[in-house]
């Protein structure tokens, strides 16, 4: 048994602040999970978005975070997912072109999450970027009893209610660390979940520094996982680069753990893809397209129909009312708005566009462009930037409608 003198007390010595008997050996200071009628009794909820990588496989000189998905950057789709979540403040490591991703998230982050920055000088691994993280909380904010939830910046995919589930597992158990794990059919290049004999989670063992037994295992660590605040930081220091990459691996802190006496438990993403991260195009181009058919999805349940949503392209911050109808190969690009029961033909490209109710657009481009209430446009129009199409009004085919100081066109 691992004792205090390794830097975090054993799960049963005074002074732990997890466990699962909360006698009075443990020292009973803090409050049960549990409240009398059973449901869980609410803890601080924090969290860390790593976010520094480089990304050099994606071959780009823009940092990986900030690679578009659906038109928002990859890391504000993760912090979306967060924004679900009663998540008191956040944490976001950045590194590689640390002031442009910071630009960004500041720019487009839920205005609900509480946001604040630090940067890992040396790319030392997800340890060494966690401890990091920690030295962005508040000094002396009372956090030793919340949770922690850390994930990666280049997880898109991840849904608000699987990450909810996490949270919600890790408390009921009342464990150190909730991992969530997937079972995938090719795990190679995962990092395996060990267990030990009894069933519990011991460690993490990464794919290049498995045995031959290990690389046999089919259920693998997502890099998305919860932990309790106070145990987090005495793990981190026990932890040392002794593996193939001569990183600091998160993953190490869940040996650090399990040696402690501390209940590690795990939650398996229903859906793996969720957990999915992206490092290169092509894995850009897959979670964007998982993206457009949630979003097309999630419209059509709305009330839009979309003649062949497998070829219809909507950003994140399109608006789109009840009754519109847009044919196959639309492109509707930032803030564009589309009113009630528009119709958008095939082929047309809108950026920052607003189209009033009613309105009938065809073969069109058009870019922060004003189209009026039941006007009629196109075919083969391209409206200049700033251009307003008059209520009711038609323009003939073949046309470039230039911006006017008027408001006319």
């Amino acid at each position: 048994m691992v004792t205090a003198a390794w830097g975090i007390p054993a799960r049963n010595e005074p002074g732990c602040s997890v466990h699962h008997d909360h006698s009075a050996r443990c020292g009973a200071a803090r409050p049960r999970p549990f409240g009398e009628n059973g449901f869980v009794v609410p803890r601080p909820l924090s969290a860390i978005v790593l976010a520094a990588g480089e990304g050099t496989r994606m071959r780009s000189a823009t940092p990986k975070p900030l690679h578009r998905l659906c038109g928002r950057p990859m890391v504000l789709h993760v912090l979306d997912a967060l924004a679900e979540l009663p998540v008191e403040r956040v944490v976001v490591v950045v590194g590689y072109r640390s002031v442009d991703v910071v630009k960004a998230v500041q720019a487009e982050a839920p205005p609900e999450l509480r946001i604040e920055f630090v940067e890992q000088t040396q790319p030392l691994g997800t340890g060494d970027a966690a401890a990091v993280a920690l030295t962005g909380f508040d000094e002396g904010a009372d956090l030793a009893d919340g949770d922690l939830v850390i994930l990666p910046g280049d997880t898109p995919l991840l849904r608000p209610a699987t990450l909810a589930g996490l949270v919600r597992t890790h408390r009921r158990s009342d464990a150190a660390a909730t991992l969530l794990t997937a079972r995938v059919a090719d795990p190679a290049g995962y990092g395996r979940i060990v267990r030990s004999k009894d069933g519990n989670v011991a460690r993490i063992v990464e794919h290049a520094d498995a045995t031959e037994e290990e690389l046999g295992i089919d259920e693998v660590a997502t890099s998305i996982c919860c932990f309790r605040h106070g145990v987090l930081a005495p793990a981190l220091r026990r932890m040392s680069p002794a593996n193939a990459q001569g990183e600091y691996y998160l993953t190490d802190a869940i040996e650090v753990l399990d040696e402690a006496g501390y209940p590690v438990v795990t939650v398996v993403v229903p859906d793996p893809v969720e957990a999915a991260g992206v490092n290169d195009r092509a894995q850009l181009a897959v979670a964007e397209a998982v993206l457009r058919e949630r979003l097309n999805e999630r419209w059509m349940r709305r009330g839009v129909t979309m003649a062949d949503p497998t070829h219809t392209y909507l950003d994140a911050g399109v608006e789109l009312a009840v009754e519109v109808v847009l044919e196959p190969g639309v492109h509707l690009e930032g803030t564009t708005s589309i009113g009630r029961g528009a119709v958008v033909g095939s082929d047309c490209h809108l950026v920052d566009c607003v189209v009033g109710s009613g309105a009938r657009i065809s073969q069109t481009v058009a870019h922060n462009a004003t189209i009026g209430e039941g006007a009629v446009v196109g075919p083969f129009v391209v409206l200049d930037r700033g251009s307003r199409v008059e209520a009711h009004s038609t323009t003939g085919a073949f046309r470039t409608i230039e911006f006017d100081d008027s408001g006319k066109d």
